[in-house]
């Protein structure tokens, strides 16, 4: 089945040959968002709920340049790098999905940079 890239144009260009989304029948799969800016340079480093935000945000663009909405999403892959961040990625998070909340998992693991402190990828249902 064929997928339509969704690539929105004022993200910067990915450091990895991938898209930052995939739509295919309806459902749209976000890659896993990083707090990056031009060159890959990590954004906010040190500073896991401006991180989350960043990510959420660049998320949202994706969803919505595929047509759809943050409400749309079913599922959030969360990585984390510490643990400790957890309670701020959750005050972030929360602002993101006020009502009913997608499924989701979070796994602490190290990230493809070290100053990365969050990723997360998504699963939305954009008809």
């Amino acid at each position: 089945m064929p997928f339509e890239p969704i690539n929105p144009p004022a993200f910067p260009a990915p450091i990895a040959p991938y898209s930052s989304g995939a739509k295919a029948d309806g459902i749209l799969y976000v890659s896993g968002m990083l707090a990056l800016g031009t060159g890959g340079l990590v954004l906010y480093p040190g500073d896991a709920a401006a991180q989350t935000r960043h990510v959420l945000e660049a998320i949202k663009t994706t969803v919505e340049a595929a047509g759809g909405a943050m409400a749309d999403i079913a599922m959030n892959h969360i990585f984390l790098k510490d643990m400790a961040d957890y309670a701020a990625f959750n005050a972030v998070y929360a602002e993101y999905f006020p009502g009913d909340k997608p499924a989701r998992y979070c796994i602490k693991t190290d990230l493809v940079k070290p100053e990365c402190l969050v990723e997360i990828a998504s699963v939305a249902h954009v008809g």
